[in-house]
């Protein structure tokens, strides 16, 4: 019985990505609450966050699944729901009907992602992330940020956020860099450095390349912090439950920290 603490709701339509023809790489994408609750079942997953699918290149795609994901929340206790927003000026009227939707019932995050568009040190950019933290502090919610290397994503981008917010606002750094380079600058000082200087900071390691979860393991039991800011995701349907759970079960064991990447630290931040 796991707690999953980033996965999708909402079919796209198929596009050209990359310059080639049509496609939809998300197989197992699921367009309804009852399909999502199916999954949930064959799974034994427990407790899940669920958050609009993304990823073709239309905000407005993403914004729409905002009322599924709340369909999703309101209609099985086992889930919770995370809102798209975004940080761009041009979706403001977007993220204005999103934020109103912060108080429904079941709701526990905000999604921003820099993939579709903006920058975290982009000045254009900032009075709509300070909406959007704004609201998270209001409304005691979790703002998840997508992270991969290079880029607006990258965590040299993504980490002011923390700098800036995390003070008051749990901040989930989704995919723990999301690559070689995110992964050693996070595990070798940065990760527990922000914890040690009071951020609350959390993170997933779906996607994360192999030697990670080992190494970020041995990391925490060495320096003796982090053991709850660490959630298994499985990233469904861009990761693979099945993968995702056997990978961070070999590093974590079937203790005490197995337990808070699992179960605990997610029903501390979300229930």
């Amino acid at each position: 019985m796991v707690h999953d603490a980033h996965r999708h709701i909402g079919v796209l339509p198929a596009y050209p990505f990359y310059g080639g023809p049509p496609v939809s790489p998300d197989t197992t994408a699921r367009a309804t609450v009852r399909q999502l609750i199916a999954d949930l079942d064959a799974e034994s997953t427990e407790r899940a966050l669920v958050i609009p699918n993304y990823g073709v290149p239309d905000p407005a795609i993403a914004f729409s699944f905002n009322e599924l994901a709340i369909e999703a929340a309101q209609s099985d206790d086992r889930i919770r729901a995370g809102l798209w927003v975004s940080p761009r000026s041009e979706d403001a009227h977007l993220t204005d009907r999103a934020l109103a939707l912060a108080g429904e019932s079941g709701v526990r995050a905000l999604k921003l992602s820099f993939l579709l568009g903006g920058r975290p040190t982009d000045p254009d950019c900032r009075p709509q992330l300070d909406r959007i933290f704004a609201t998270a502090a209001r409304h005691h919610l979790v703002v998840h940020v997508h992270t991969s290397p290079g880029a607006a994503s990258d965590i040299d981008e993504v980490g002011h956020l923390v700098d800036w917010y995390a003070d008051h606002v749990p901040v989930h750094l989704v995919h723990f860099g999301g690559g070689m380079s995110g992964h050693i600058k996070l595990a070798g000082s940065r990760f527990f450095d922000w914890i040690g200087a009071g951020k609350r900071v959390y993170t997933d390691l779906s996607w994360a390349i192999g030697f990670t979860p080992r190494w970020l393991a041995r990391e925490i039991e060495r320096r003796g912090l982090g053991h709850d800011r660490v959630l298994f995701a499985s990233d469904q349907p861009w990761g693979d439950f099945a993968g995702e759970y056997a990978r961070l079960a070999a590093a974590t064991g079937g203790g005490t920290l197995g337990d808070l990447v699992f179960r605990d630290t997610f029903a501390a931040l979300y229930d």
